[in-house]
């Protein structure tokens, strides 16, 4: 399996179980899905310019407003994603670090292994 298709499914897991955990997550199967695909687009485009722009809060909070700026990436994903349901802000800064926790779990216990060929 290529690994950005197990990456891919590891992120989908690690949403269901968030929204499992946290009470004001709600997610379908489908919005896991289509979430999973449309927040890897939104933080490979719009994050890494919020985080530059943020350099300086984010120097002065000693990194800790990454937490934010990944909270605005799963409430905007939230917003646009039918089935990918946050109820507040709050909720979204919270689930980004349950979020962040579980997917760093999980791809720890997975080895991703690529096949090379001699």
């Amino acid at each position: 399996m290529q690994g950005w298709v197990l990456r891919w499914l590891l992120n989908i897991i690690a949403i269901i179980l968030t929204a499992a955990l946290l009470p004001g997550f709600d997610v379908t199967i489908w919005g896991a899905i289509v979430g999973s695909v449309f927040l890897g687009v939104v933080n490979a485009i719009i994050r890494p310019i919020l985080l530059i722009l943020t350099l300086p809060l984010n120097i002065m909070t000693l990194g800790l407003f990454t937490l934010v700026i990944n909270g605005f990436m799963l409430w905007l994903t939230a917003v646009t994603i039918r089935g990918f349901t946050l109820t507040g802000f709050g909720w979204a800064i919270l689930t980004a670090l349950i979020l962040s926790i579980i997917s760093f779990l999980l791809s720890y216990f997975i080895e991703d292994r690529e096949i090379r060929f001699r």
